[in-house]
């Protein structure tokens, strides 16, 4: 091991720049469908040693050796985030005549930018460096501002945050109500980067000592936590999911609207299995209805005539306001809540609109340029001003996320003013059989062990699914299933301020891991280590 960290140590210019990159793509190893989290225990100790070697070259001033850990993070970052989202370069397929040439910008320009995080994040690190398990401390602070930043700057897009790699399975994801996503990305760099201690001989009883605990602790929590009674919720709720798996590039034509609709109406019709109970609600995916529903009276009464006495159907669908004389209609990407006369009980629009997909920033600039939307419509979607709950006939709330809002650990704090579940529905066709469903999938079930609210999910093409409190499937549909599935839903009652202890908790926990890098450190580096 010390023989392997040398030579790495010792590596300059491409090559250390290489291997760099080459660390990050196994890294993504670590995330969905793989779900490979040993990836991260050669990943980050190889970065580890390539910010040791940093530290060489005593004729370097500190801007230099800072700068030169700043490349180190990037590549390490650019390395990550080309393997772990190269599919988003799907969508632009779907309409290769117009968005082929944007390609490059999907696969290589994206990662681009997202590695400036970790080039951050490596440049904290070396800050603090030293030669001994207070380095491992170090990188882990620095790894969790990074995905800190990340969540909220620039609108946010914290998909794939290193905290996911080490919560494949229920009994590894429970930390996450104490901590959050961002506490857990410190904890996962606490522990996988502690192997690179017993390449370099220093440090190792203290920091191999400190994985242990904490590998001890996450496992020992979850088990914990898996095992205790679920507290009295309002009641239970009978479900069915629709999964159309109708192809995007179908939907995009616009020639089979009619056909798609049926088709959603037939699933949503079929009875229950043998002995299984009548569903309370039907949900269907994102922006299900192929055309503005309130301007066609004979939808909803289709919808009206398929749903039995008492039954409620809550779908995707675009919501349009009419505009003022001489302007543009307003478009809303939202969730309609229809009884069984066909009325509409409530709405819910999307508030965390996706960039270029949705609305293009910077717009008259990038429209100059031959830039536009993914989904064509006149001045693209606007975005809700706030975010609106969902309450059903029998008084409960659902707390409805559209798409990748899902993703975002701060778009949760809503959920505290009634919801008693999460509803999340979302069209994954735009990437395919890719890794794109699988890891989005994940991240929706993480945001239900962080809120302690179930999940209900309608994807267009998978995955559909409803997840307990805990990040446990009860039932669900794989990727590119065509069918529907029933369940029953525990509903829950969360009591209020554990959002502000969660990030009061991730704060306490970079202040711990600092206080570890002080303690544990033999030497503050700026010029030789």
């Amino acid at each position: 091991m010390e023989r392997l960290a040398g030579r790495v140590m010792l590596l300059w210019g491409w090559r250390r720049a290489l291997l760099a990159i080459l660390a990050g793509a196994f890294a993504a190893l670590a995330m969905p469908p793989l779900s490979f989290f040993a990836a991260l225990f050669v990943a980050f100790p190889m970065l580890v040693w390539l910010l040791d070697g940093v530290s060489g070259g005593p004729d370097g001033g500190w801007m230099r050796r800072l700068l030169s850990a700043f490349l180190l993070g990037w590549c390490f970052g650019f390395g990550y985030f080309v393997a772990g989202l190269w599919w988003l370069g799907n969508a632009l397929l779907l309409e290769a005549d117009e968005f082929a040439w944007a390609l490059p910008l999907a696969t290589l320009g994206l990662p681009a930018v997202l590695a400036v995080y970790y080039g951050l994040a490596a440049l904290v690190a070396r800050l603090f460096w030293s030669d001994g398990a207070g380095r491992i401390g170090a990188l882990a602070v620095g790894f969790g501002l990074a995905e800190w930043l990340r969540a909220f700057l620039f609108t946010g897009f914290p998909w794939n945050s290193i905290g996911y790699g080490l919560m494949p399975l229920p009994v590894m994801m429970q930390p996450v109500a104490v901590v959050g996503l961002h506490g857990m990305t410190v904890l996962t760099v606490l522990v996988t980067a502690a192997p690179a201690l017993l390449g370099t001989g220093k440090g190792v009883k203290t920091g191999i000592g400190l994985a242990l605990i904490l590998v001890a602790a996450q496992f020992g929590y979850g088990f914990w936590a898996l095992s205790q009674p679920e507290p009295e919720g309002p009641g239970k709720l009978n479900v069915r999911l629709v999964q159309p798996d109708i192809d995007q590039s179908v939907k995009l034509q616009g020639n089979d609207r009619a056909e798609i609709f049926r088709e959603h109406l037939r699933l949503s019709a079929l009875p229950p299995e043998e002995g299984g109970p009548r569903p309370d609600v039907i949900v269907w995916p994102e922006t299900s209805i192929p055309f503005i529903l309130t301007e066609n009276t004979d939808a909803l009464a289709a919808i009206a005539e398929m749903l039995d006495d008492g039954q409620i159907l809550i779908t995707g669908a675009v919501r349009m306001e009419e505009a003022a004389a001489g302007y543009l209609p307003r478009y809303y990407n939202s969730v309609y809540v229809i009884d069984s006369s066909g009325q509409i009980l409530a709405a819910a629009d999307k508030v965390h609109l996706t960039p270029f997909g949705e609305y293009l920033p910077m717009e008259d600039i990038l429209r100059e340029l031959g830039m536009d939307n993914l989904i064509a419509l006149p001045g693209g979607f606007t975005a809700a001003t706030r975010r609106t709950g969902l309450t059903l006939p029998n008084g409960m709330g659902l707390y409805p996320l559209i798409c990748y809002e899902i993703i975002f650990p701060d778009e949760m704090d809503g959920v505290e003013a009634g919801a008693n579940a999460l509803l999340n529905v979302t069209n994954d066709a735009w990437f395919g059989l890719t890794p794109g469903p699988w890891q989005h999938f994940q991240q929706a079930r993480v945001r239900a062990v962080e809120t302690g609210l179930p999940l209900i999910r309608a994807a267009n093409n998978g995955i559909s699914a409803v997840v307990d409190a805990k990040g446990r499937i009860i039932a669900g549909l794989s990727l590119g299933t065509k069918g529907k599935v029933d369940a029953t839903v525990d509903m829950k009652a969360r009591p209020s301020g554990f959002i502000l202890w969660r990030k009061s908790n991730f704060w306490l926990l970079i202040l711990a891991a600092f206080v570890y890098v002080v303690l544990t450190r033999r030497r503050f580096v700026f010029g030789e280590n």
